[in-house]
């Protein structure tokens, strides 16, 4: 290649490298929000999205082209200028920028990325931002919006920060306050389109300034340290949030809310509750720059136990900016809600009220003694009048309950339910005693119920639990008796179909159960069967003696085993019955005794028993 050919090339070379400088591509980048309020942060501080200069050059910035960013703000909006810096060096630091700035220590936590410009050298320091220009995304406007400057580093003694805009005149948004005492610079110029302030001795707090829809802001930084700046936009902000009323009605159950596009379901704002607390909880946060139609939602989160239907959820919204003209919902019941578009200023604060609907758990506990029969269980029950809404029947052996729950129920608030046990397997209730004890999650005036059978009305927002448990009794005979009546004959019918007339025949019978596991002492079973003023028994009683299975292990004579009495009180022994009957059918007799002889059977699960019968005429 000849001479003049590589002065060619290297003077092409050159031009196009002049280009690309003189092009200064823009930097693309994003702006975030603090993760944290801080112990001086306003009740705002979720609103600012602050722009991150993590692609800034030092190089280009003093260029003459000056270097180009465009940032994608939260709600979609692109938002671009023009950076140029002259005077003493800078470079974007993160926050906080020292240990003794207010921004980041005591305000405004845990902002991401690089969103201070930050001297690195002492002097003074211009940093123009011009050619301000935001593009809405394809469903919103911007008819206005506010750019934000603050204190990214502390303006100490002989230190000062002026910013100039040609927007809006530059008016005190919030504070940040100082890490001790409180001293703050001393500012001119609020209300104009040039605010200085001026730094004091000691550690001191930063001021947040905004100015609406400049299209250029001037900062000028002199430092006798170090001094910083940082920016931030926002157009209008809404903050959503949780709360949870009363109780979750399972504690693992968590939600999840966010501000979503209306028109893409696009999220623009998240957040998700945390822990056992009711909330409120860490705000989904959105700082808009332009009016786009917004819609509100309300979601379990994942792990949850339950759905979102076993909760009300109702959504109020405030608005802090005064004359806004922005409708609210006011305690509107739904998951979804399709707010619309926010209006230059607005501050609005939504919340998602969760009150779960009525539930209840019935468990079955059994004391330290166990069951009394191996094969004893216990159904729980439940129920809305006839209707069981929730049962479970017991498992397990000894003391141990397997599937003592029901299945948590969700209940309709205001109605009336019983709780209630009944036997299965082997068990007899009453072999054991019986308490119950409810606790409520909620703080509620829901009278509980205190004993099995009992029920309960319950309101919204009631999560109640409660527990029957069962001691077995000590060892016992338990004798429980049974009277049955048969027709035999009448005077018209004879024995085919006979009724209930005069003269008719009636056999009664008496069926004795020991549910207890001890034998009864020995000939201490005693039956006295008080007869009604219509029925005669006398020498035709005919007693009948039949052994139950398993078997009672008692005998009983009809010589000498059963007696009479035409006392007017009960005879209190076998002993007592004196009365010997004289006729067939004695209208005398008052008390029939029976006495079967031996010591009756205790029970190994399924109760001992015998049936002794005697017949008798209607008069």
């Amino acid at each position: 290649m000849t001479g003049g050919s590589l002065k060619k090339l290297f003077a092409a070379l050159a031009a196009l490298f002049a280009a690309l400088c003189a092009a200064s591509p823009a930097m693309a980048a994003n702006c975030y929000y603090a993760t944290a309020q801080g112990s001086t942060g306003p009740a705002d501080w979720q609103t600012y999205c602050w722009l991150d200069f993590t692609g800034y050059s030092e190089t280009t910035a003093r260029s003459a082209s000056g270097q180009n960013f465009s940032f994608t703000l939260s709600d979609g909006t692109v938002m671009s200028f023009n950076l140029k810096v002259s005077g003493a060096a800078m470079t974007a630091a993160t926050s906080p920028s020292w240990s003794g700035s207010a921004v980041g220590n005591t305000a405004f936590l845990g902002i991401a990325g690089r969103p201070i410009m930050y001297q690195t050298a002492a002097g003074t320091t211009t940093i123009t931002i011009s050619s301000i220009a935001l593009t809405p995304p394809a469903a919103g406007t911007i008819s206005a919006y506010m750019f934000v400057a603050a204190d990214g580093e502390s303006s100490n003694e002989g230190e000062s920060l002026r910013f100039q805009t040609n927007g809006g005149n530059w008016q005190e948004l919030d504070r940040a306050g100082p890490i001790s005492g409180s001293t703050y610079p001393t500012t001119t110029g609020t209300g104009t389109n040039s605010f200085t302030e001026t730094g004091a001795a000691g550690t001191v707090g930063a001021y947040i300034m905004g100015s609406t829809s400049p299209t250029s802001v001037t900062t000028t930084l002199v430092g006798g340290g170090l001094q910083g700046a940082m920016f931030a936009v926002r157009f209008a902000s809404i903050r959503l949030n949780t709360q949870i009323s009363g109780a979750r009605a399972n504690p693992a159950d968590q939600f999840t809310f966010s501000v979503n596009t209306t028109g893409t379901g696009s999220t623009l704002a998240t957040g998700t509750s945390s822990g056992t607390g009711l909330g409120p909880f860490t705000s989904a946060a959105l700082s808009s720059s332009a009016a786009i139609p917004l819609t509100l939602n309300q979601t379990m989160a994942a792990g949850s136990v339950n759905s979102l239907s076993h909760y009300r959820s109702a959504l109020t919204c405030t608005n802090t900016a005064s004359g806004s003209s922005t409708p609210l919902p006011t305690n509107v019941v739904t998951t979804a809600y399709n707010f619309g578009s926010l209006q230059f200023g607005d501050a609005v604060q939504c919340t998602f009220t969760e009150t779960p609907y009525p539930h209840l758990t019935l468990t079955k506990a059994l004391a330290a003694s166990g069951r009394q029969f191996s094969g004893d269980q216990f159904t729980l029950t439940i129920a809305q009048g006839a209707t069981v809404v929730g049962t479970t029947t017991t498992t397990g052996s000894g003391a141990t309950v397997s599937n003592g729950s029901t299945p948590q129920v969700q209940l309709s608030a205001g109605t009336a339910y019983s709780l209630s046990e009944a036997a299965a397997g082997t068990t007899t209730l009453g072999q054991y005693t019986a308490t119950m004890s409810c606790t409520n999650a909620a703080a509620s005036s829901t009278p509980l119920p205190t004993s099995p059978g009992g029920s309960v009305t319950p309101q919204m927002g009631d999560v109640i639990a409660c527990v029957i448990t069962n001691t077995k009794r000590g060892s016992n005979a338990t004798l429980a008796i049974a009277k049955s009546s048969t027709l035999v004959s009448d005077p018209v019918n004879g024995t085919t179909n006979p009724k209930a007339i005069p003269g008719a025949v009636v056999r009664y019978s008496f069926t004795v159960q020991n549910s207890g596991p001890t034998a009864t002492d020995s000939n201490s079973v005693f039956i006295v069967d008080s007869l009604p003023a219509q029925i005669s028994v006398g020498t035709a009683a005919s007693p009948v003696f039949t052994q139950g299975s398993p078997t009672s292990a008692l005998t009983f004579s009809t010589a000498s085993d059963i007696r009479y009495s035409n006392s007017a009180t009960a005879p209190a022994s076998f002993a007592a019955c004196t009365y010997s009957p004289v006729a067939a059918y004695d209208p005398a007799v008052r008390y029939v005794c029976l006495r079967p002889q031996g010591s009756m059977a205790g029970s190994t699960g399924t109760p001992t028993s015998f049936t002794l019968s005697i017949e008798g005429r209607i008069n």
